[in-house]
């Protein structure tokens, strides 16, 4: 079967190779991919900057039929849809792994990351890591569970209540998505951008986000003190992975506030103010990744129809124009964009 793997460090190297189809063990079923989501890990490997487990099949976020299981496998069987979770291997045994923090493992092993992935015609998933697709939830939206499971993951570290004022800073697909939770717990929510991202803010006001924002042409701050009678936000999600947003995201936080990092910065050590963290009592959290309790909630908002997972996609290919792909991501013309496996 053809895959589209990574091969080496560095930029680029990615390549299609023709691969054995695999043969899922006994605890494992072998799904058909039907579609692949690109993600931002997935452009950050493509451009050296994030290391996998070279050479190794791309793509952990996927959705399709499963075609064959294994012998112990009892709560699936051929022909049921379903998605997986990112999880291939786990110790079982930490402390994490007990909790079903599974996320926080030290010996994980992922999914198009350490294990081969979604970005080919079939890959093999455990058992313990497959979820049912409801009803209403089509393939190309499945494909989306798990950046949607990761903003469930970090909306649900913070204490949100009902008309709070929850400021998503970021745009992008992961941006999109928390804007979207936070909304299904009652917020009132602004989402931020900049000129250069008004493909995605034009998203955010069709998925009806109560306020969009161009930071260049409006004043953040001065709408959020309109907002809350000058006190500030109660809650700020940071998805853009900009240090100038983590600046402005404590400035317009209210004391007593909850800023929540979701976003990746190109550089680990970033200048953060504590100055208004301690004066504000502000608590400060990270947001890694998800964890199983994630997936069924994630599949269910998409099910209610809450959050819209299939309004986001704007092009789709197959794996071998992944270069066509890229281009469009880094442009900005392209929100989400999933990929098709090629015979």
């Amino acid at each position: 079967m053809k895959a589209l793997v990574k091969t080496e460090p560095g930029f680029g190297n990615l390549e299609i190779q023709d691969k054995e189809i695999p043969v899922p063990g006994k605890d494992q079923v072998k799904i058909e991919v039907k579609y692949a989501g690109i993600c931002g890990s997935d452009i950050h490997t493509y451009e050296g900057h994030y290391k996998v487990a070279f050479p190794v099949t791309l793509g952990h976020e996927f959705a399709g039929e499963i075609v064959e299981v294994g012998e112990n496998v009892t709560d699936f069987k051929v022909g049921d849809r379903v998605t997986s979770e990112t999880t291939f291997y786990i110790c079982g045994e930490c402390e994490y792994c007990q909790n079903g923090d599974y996320n926080l493992c030290n010996h994980r092993k992922g999914l198009g990351t350490q294990q081969d992935g979604g970005f080919a015609k079939y890959l093999v998933a455990r058992k313990d890591s497959l979820h049912h697709l409801p009803q209403n939830v089509d393939f190309q939206s499945a494909a989306m569970t798990e950046p949607l499971a990761c903003t469930h993951h970090a909306v649900y570290k913070t204490d949100i209540k009902d008309n709070d004022l929850v400021i998503v800073m970021g745009p992008g697909p992961i941006g999109l998505f928390t804007a979207q939770v936070a909304k299904s717990r009652g917020a009132k929510v602004v989402i931020t951008g900049l000129t250069n991202d008004k493909v995605r803010l034009d998203k955010a006001e069709e998925l009806g986000i109560d306020h969009v924002v161009n930071i260049q042409e409006q004043d953040l701050k001065e709408l959020v003190n309109e907002l809350t009678d000058g006190y500030g936000a109660d809650v700020v999600f940071e998805c853009s992975g900009a240090a100038p947003a983590t600046h402005q995201g404590l400035d317009l936080l209210r004391k007593k506030g909850q800023y929540c990092q979701v976003g990746i910065f190109a550089e680990p050590k970033i200048s953060f103010d504590m100055e208004k963290v301690i004066q504000k009592e502000i608590r400060v959290v990270g947001s890694r990744s998800q964890k199983p309790a994630d997936w069924d909630p994630s599949l269910e908002l998409m099910n209610t129809g809450e959050v819209n997972a299939k309004a986001m996609i704007t092009h789709e290919y197959d794996i071998t124009q992944w270069e066509e792909a890229y281009q469009k991501i880094k442009s900005g013309e392209a929100i989400k964009v999933l990929l098709t496996p090629v015979d």
